[in-house]
């Protein structure tokens, strides 16, 4: 049985993590739908490594430069204002309000904001935002034109998405979008954005799960994943993964959000009518 829980939870994190539906969202609900005991922040967390691996194996020539660029800018007489230079900064940069987020709130994350109807509302809440966000964009601006300032800006906005329900994707999606980046370049600069931050939570969290805390009381009971099943599920997650940073970005070159504007508010009112049904979503 944990092959098969392995095995789905990969196939879910792969094609949740780069959409903007959020993958916390669709990696809690729909264990429990099934019957199934949740994976726990610490599986989820080492889980997402093979997803980052997809976005390194997908734009490694990407961050090779930007690497190279950020680098030569640190050495005497270097230019900090070439397209690579600005991109490694705005990422470096961008990935600062995340980290101190992550620690600074960690005991809220893992409980208060896991919270069910939290999540139900933050679903509509970022779909509204989003929505907005593609209403007013003037989408001018490609990924050369990138600067730190978008850097922290959408940095502070990935920041929102330790919050479940709002999605990493959707909430850096929506900031690209009204620092007027094209829906493409806003889709690039969250997927080189993201690798930072899942890797330092993958590791910062993998702690937890060779070291647990004692659930605080009334906590549901978490599935019990040893190592190799969550290799097999980082390992899927990876596969399926590459294939949705690929499908995202043909799609939103002539497409906008809007289906997961729909998917979002669809799935945040069902939470939230089965909670007011007395279900119960634990």
């Amino acid at each position: 049985m944990h092959l098969l829980e392995a095995l789905v939870l990969g196939v879910v994190q792969g094609l949740t993590e780069f959409l903007p539906i959020s993958s916390t969202v669709h990696m809690n609900l729909i264990p429990v739908l099934v019957g199934w005991n949740k994976p726990g922040a610490a599986a989820e967390a080492i889980i997402q490594l093979g997803t980052v691996a997809a976005v390194i194996l997908y734009f490694w020539k990407d961050l090779a430069r930007v690497t190279v660029g950020f680098v030569r800018s640190l050495l005497p007489g270097g230019d900090r204002r070439t397209r690579e230079a600005r991109q490694g900064w705005a990422i470096l940069v961008g990935t600062i309000p995340v980290a101190l987020a992550g620690v600074l709130l960690e005991d809220y994350i893992d409980t208060v904001f896991r919270a069910t109807a939290v999540i139900g509302v933050n679903l509509i809440v970022m779909a509204l935002v989003l929505w907005l966000a593609e209403v007013l964009a003037k989408r001018q601006r490609t990924l050369d034109d990138v600067t730190v300032r978008d850097g922290l800006l959408v940095g502070l906005a990935q920041a929102l998405a330790l919050v479940p329900g709002a999605s990493r994707s959707g909430t850096t999606l929506a900031a690209a979008f009204f620092l007027n980046f094209d829906r493409e370049a806003g889709a690039r600069f969250s997927f080189l954005l993201s690798v930072p931050a899942i890797v330092l939570a993958g590791l910062y969290k993998t702690k937890d799960y060779f070291d647990p805390k004692p659930p605080p009381a009334g906590a549901p009971v978490t599935m019990n994943l040893t190592l190799p099943d969550l290799a097999v599920a980082a390992l899927v997650a990876g596969v399926v993964g590459y294939a949705s940073i690929a499908f995202l970005l043909r799609y939103l070159r002539t497409r906008s959000t809007g289906i997961f504007i729909g998917y979002r508010i669809a799935l945040g009112a069902l939470i939230l009518a089965l909670l007011a049904a007395g279900v119960k979503l634990k």
